[in-house]
């Protein structure tokens, strides 16, 4: 019995000296990588960073602040963000796996369509439309309102949309095969062999840079936007009609001094691995803005230098930013909708009289578009001359 207490004895001494050992070793490596026993890095002091721009999209940066000294900290499990990966749509690893993957086959081509114009070598204006396979609606629409094709006030204009493949849909191959349809009754689709995603918008601008280069080199100008925007092409074809096409220009609604959106609830969520500058270069809301004949040309060339970057129109600020091209602002164009002027109080913002003065107006349904090219192309037009008087407030008695 004696040297049996004495074995327990030596058993529970050498247990207990193991464990002061791992203790010890574990304090001197300190805490493993992401722990949070060893406390957060500080902060280090400095001016307060500039306020975050309150267009509609880009949202104010999540900025977690640090416990207060001697504050209960969270469990590892709970504090420990998700990884960087969003369960989204856009995969970050696979961006930066396949982002050097630019090139895809154009599965439908309209090689004719700048070529064999009366008057010229190339049209006055191109007409290139963002567009996915499911939204023949809106195509419809721009067909027999703004994007209509054929001489309007003097002026040659040609028009394509730019699609890539339905992912993820059932029945994406009759998909295709409607699109090669449209494609033959229209003469206006361009189809490639990419997904058509949102965070591929990138792909269709290089790609249709690439196209206009070689089958439409001689377009004056050319209008890229989307399917859900407004044109008043009267006076697009009037701004344009100012400028030299030899010249560089792209003008539309710019943004100066966006800055990347950090927080991965966001649809434009960028990691500082994918982009780590505080602000982006100075861009055209994708929208819809016009260049010239030789911006495209160039802008073609410098995109094929630029990484490419999942924000499409961020992308192509980057681009001209390589070309030391600074993009012009013109107040209408309104990529983020029209607001209700003080002025005006008694105007509804969908008015053919905000309309009548504007080049774009993005966020329309089909048949805003529709209904709108009809009240301002109306005879008699619309009466924005007469004085409105607001209705007076009711008062008893009177």
């Amino acid at each position: 019995m004696r040297l049996r207490r004495k074995a327990d004895a030596a058993l529970t001494l050498l247990l207990a000296t193991a464990l002061c050992l791992l203790l010890y070793s574990q304090r001197e490596q300190g805490p493993p990588a992401g722990s949070l026993a060893g406390g957060r890095p500080r902060m280090a002091a400095g001016p307060a960073p500039p306020p975050l721009p309150t267009r509609p999209g880009w949202g104010p940066q999540v900025v977690r602040a640090f416990p207060a000294a001697g504050a209960e900290q969270a469990a590892y499990e709970g504090d420990t963000p998700p990884p960087p990966t969003p369960s989204g749509p856009f995969d970050f690893r696979r961006y930066l796996r396949d982002k050097d993957k630019r090139r895809f086959p154009l599965l439908i081509n309209q090689p004719q369509k700048c070529r064999g114009l009366p008057g010229g070598p190339g049209p006055d204006l191109l007409i290139a439309v963002k567009s996915v396979a499911a939204d023949f609606e809106r195509r419809e629409v721009v067909r027999k309102t703004w994007g209509a094709e054929g001489e309007v006030r003097g002026a040659r204009v040609r028009r394509v949309f730019l699609l890539g493949i339905p992912r993820g849909r059932a029945g994406a191959q009759a998909q295709e095969g409607l699109l090669r349809a449209e494609g033959l009754a229209y003469g206006d689709i361009l189809l490639w062999a990419f997904d058509d995603t949102f965070f591929n918008l990138t792909l269709k601008e290089i790609h249709f840079l690439d196209w206009a280069s070689a089958f439409c080199p001689d377009a004056r100008f050319v209008f890229k936007g989307d399917d859900d925007v407004f044109v008043h092409m009267e006076n697009l074809l009037e701004f344009v009609a100012t400028r030299d096409p030899s010249q560089d220009l792209l003008a539309g609604d710019v943004i100066l001094q966006a800055r990347p959106i950090r927080a991965r609830e966001s649809k434009y969520y960028i990691p500082e691995g994918v982009y780590g500058l505080g602000a982006y270069p100075a861009y055209a809301g994708g929208g819809g803005f016009v260049l010239s004949g030789a911006t495209l040309r160039r802008l073609a060339a410098a995109c094929a230098q630029v990484e490419l970057f999942p924000i499409d129109d961020v992308f192509l600020g980057m681009c001209l930013q390589r070309l030391r091209l600074a993009p012009e602002p013109h107040q209408a164009f309104r990529t983020f909708g029209i607001e209700r002027p003080s002025a005006a109080p008694h105007l509804r913002t969908f008015d053919p009289c905000f309309y009548r003065e504007l080049v774009l107006v993005h966020g329309l349904s089909a048949a805003d578009i529709w209904l709108m090219w009809q009240m301002l192309h109306a005879v008699p037009g619309p009466d924005c001359a007469r004085r409105r008087t607001a209705p007076k407030p009711f008062r008893w008695g009177s």
